[in-house]
Formats: C-alpha cells, sequence, structure tokens
C-alpha cells in the first residue's frame, strides 16, 4: 500500500508541474510582444544627379545609334579612328587659328567641323569594333587641347578689347577642363561605371560659344560672345560640382555607408 501511494503521489505531482508549465508558457505567449507586420519599403526617390545621368545615357545612346552609319562610310573609305581623331586635333588648330584672326565666322565652321570629327571617331570606332583603351586616352586628350586652342584664340583675338574680355575666356577653359577631369577622376580613380552626369556636356558648351560667335558677326559691339563664355563658365563649374556629389553618393552607396 505505502508503494501504490507513493506512485500515486509521484504522479499527481508530475500532473501538477506539467500543468504549472503549460499556465506558465500561456502567460509567457499572452504577454510577448506580437511581431510587428513589415512595413513595405518605399522605392528610391530618384534623385537630380540620377535624373541627369539617365538623360545623359539616353542622349549619348541616341547619338551612337544615329551616327553608326557614319563609322560604316568612315570604314569603307579605310579610315581608323585614331586617324580621324588626329585630324580632329588639326581641325581644331585652324578653329583657334581663325578666331585668333578675328575671323568669326570661319573660327564657328571649324569649331563644328571640329565637333563633327569627334563625333565620327567613335562612331567609326562602335562600327568596325576597333575601339581600345589608348583610344579612348587619345580622343581625351586630344579634346583638351582642341578646347585650349579654340579658347586661347578667342582670348588673344582682336574681339578681345572690344567686346571681350580675355579672363572669360580662359574661365571658359578652366571650368570646361576641371569638369572633364572630375568625370575623368570619378571614373579611373573612383573606378565608376560612368559619371556622365551634369547639366551641360562638351557638345552644347560648343553649340553655345558658336552662337555667341555668330551673333557677334552679325551684331558687333553687342557682347554676345562674352555672355555666351560667361555661360559656359558658369554651368561647366555646376556641372563640376555634380559630378563630385555624384561620385560621393555612389561611393558611399557602394562602400555600405549609404
Amino acid at each position: 500500500m505505502s508503494g501504490a501511494s507513493q506512485k500515486k503521489n509521484h504522479d499527481s505531482s508530475e500532473l501538477g508541474a506539467t500543468s504549472k508549465d503549460a499556465t506558465l508558457q500561456e502567460e509567457l505567449s499572452f504577454a510577448a510582444p506580437k511581431p510587428m507586420p513589415l512595413q513595405p519599403q518605399k522605392p528610391e526617390q530618384p534623385t537630380s544627379q540620377t535624373n541627369s545621368q539617365t538623360l545623359n545615357q539616353k542622349k549619348r545612346s541616341m547619338y551612337e545609334e544615329r551616327s553608326l552609319f557614319l563609322g560604316r562610310i568612315c570604314l569603307k573609305l579605310g579610315l581608323t579612328p585614331n586617324f580621324i581623331t588626329g585630324v580632329s586635333f588639326l581641325i581644331s588648330i585652324a578653329a583657334g587659328g581663325f578666331f585668333w584672326k578675328g575671323e568669326l565666322l570661319w573660327g564657328v565652321a571649324f569649331m563644328a567641323l571640329t565637333a563633327f570629327t569627334d563625333m565620327l571617331d567613335g562612331s567609326t570606332a562602335r562600327a568596325g569594333n576597333m575601339g581600345t583603351t589608348f583610344g579612348g586616352i587619345l580622343d581625351h586628350v586630344s579634346d583638351r587641347y582642341g578646347e585650349f586652342f579654340i579658347l586661347a584664340g578667342i582670348s588673344m583675338s582682336g574681339l578681345s578689347h572690344e567686346t571681350v574680355h580675355p579672363g572669360w575666356a580662359m574661365a571658359a577653359l578652366f571650368s570646361m577642363l576641371i569638369a572633364s577631369y572630375t568625370r575623368a577622376a570619378a571614373e579611373s580613380m573612383g573606378k565608376l561605371e560612368n559619371c556622365a552626369v551634369g547639366v551641360m556636356g562638351r557638345l552644347e558648351k560648343f553649340v553655345l560659344i558658336m552662337i555667341g560667335a555668330t551673333l557677334e558677326h552679325y551684331y558687333p559691339n553687342q557682347r554676345f560672345l562674352e555672355i555666351a563664355l560667361i555661360i559656359v563658365t558658369v554651368f561647366s563649374l555646376i556641372t563640376a560640382v555634380q559630378r563630385m556629389v555624384f561620385t560621393k553618393k555612389e561611393l558611399d552607396k557602394r562602400d555600405g555607408k549609404a
């Protein structure tokens, strides 16, 4: 009898412990905070730099597609991209010479030809799959020299003493160079795939200068060319700042700081 009683008491204690454990689990489950439902993350709003990059990429893609047939023509003529780059470089020297002599319309014509041949070397490289790293470097360096010759010609022309202050030509040259250098540094040192952002590209700057020079020829002493150089200076500096901000954001995002 004593053994059966002990067994009964043991079973009762186990049953009581089980009941207490169940009650404790219910209390804990009731007291524990329920997980909050995850809020759907809002899509990242595109920044002005992102919009600018997208716009520039679309313009460049359209420009590359439409100029491809010209590259095929150059290939049929036996022209290579590096040869065309050299021709563009020589034409830019001629453009600067005409501006130096005060021949504005001839300067504009050769400046337009410089922009055209600069477009041809890239389209020829794409059409013939002939693009090389050295060719790209040669093209960029040649472009910077071309900008120097053109703006130096304007600054040293006889117009400088009448309607165009030479300081604005030098300011435009510096701002164009710094905008180009900012992009080059971001893509080479920062390893960014593309830093072609900003309110104004090289072609737009050329077009502004050509419009200003043309108006200066037909309406002298109205300072149209100087105004064009001031606009180029301001927007080139803005472009450089935009590229710096874009580069900082992209590097922070890549390093996990965003």
